[in-house]
């Protein structure tokens, strides 16, 4: 059983499984879109993820919930919830959740507005805290009803999130890169974009390119680090960068 499946039939045991699959969907799209560079779309993700799970937290608190395609009243909800008594479900559920919610659900429903200047992306910084807020959210529902540690429930959460790359296919460790197209420099950029903050030492990048481009490839590292600053690098040790995260987005070199 993969850890999607899991999750639904884990979570599909104390709720309609019908909510479960809408969650479901919307935190895969909402993350397929964040790395992928469709942070606006992944705002709105967001927004049918907290739906899904307001309506989750409403069958748990009361035997039924809010029909799907009906309009959600999150603020009656939350009240409702908050005056739970304490003794017949937990803070996660009477609390933490809603107002974890309760952001995603506001970001999503105010992203045409007013933002912060001085060279800060407003969608990237919403997009990330809608992102971190939905795993948190997820990662609890697995928690209370996995019968797991936070600890693990936060691990099966992230073997179902874990950033890739659809020009990227993983085999035991090794990245097979999917696109023969791409020149040395965009090779090297989606492939430490994959390994994210873990990054790769250049043995295993040069295994991985594509057998024309490793004759010269500590030269094609060497731009990238000295001339472009994508890539940063300690010893044989290399990590992508915010710009070169965003080159590789802007670029639309994870598309396949």
């Amino acid at each position: 059983m993969d850890v999607r499946s899991e999750i639904a039939s884990s979570l599909g045991i104390a709720y309609d499984p019908a909510l479960v699959q809408e969650l479901l969907d919307a935190h895969e799209e909402l993350k397929k879109n964040f790395y992928l560079g469709g942070l606006r779309l992944a705002e709105v993700e967001g927004g049918r993820f907290a739906e899904a799970a307001f309506r989750m937290l409403e069958q748990e608190t009361t035997g039924s919930f809010t029909a799907l395609g009906t309009s959600i009243k999150t603020d009656t909800i939350i009240t409702a919830l908050s005056n739970t008594p304490k003794a017949t479900f937990s803070d996660s559920v009477r609390l933490h959740i809603p107002r974890a919610l309760r952001v995603i659900y506001d970001i999503r429903n105010n992203r045409d507005a007013a933002h912060l200047a001085d060279n800060i992306d407003p969608n990237l910084q919403d997009a990330t805290l809608v992102a971190g807020s939905a795993d948190w959210v997820l990662a609890e529902f697995v928690r209370l009803h996995h019968n797991v540690p936070a600890q693990r429930a936060q691990e099966i959460v992230e073997d179902l999130v874990e950033r890739r790359a659809p020009v990227i296919e993983e085999f035991d460790g090794y990245l097979k890169l999917m696109n023969p197209d791409l020149k040395a420099g965009e090779q090297c950029l989606v492939l430490l974009y994959q390994r994210g903050a873990d990054g790769a030492d250049f043995d295993d990048l040069e295994s991985w390119v594509f057998p024309p481009a490793r004759p010269n490839l500590r030269r094609t590292v060497y731009r990238l680090v000295s001339e472009k600053a994508f890539v940063h690098q300690v010893d044989d040790h290399l990590q992508i960068t915010g710009s070169g995260r965003r080159e590789v987005e802007t670029k639309h070199l994870l598309d396949y």
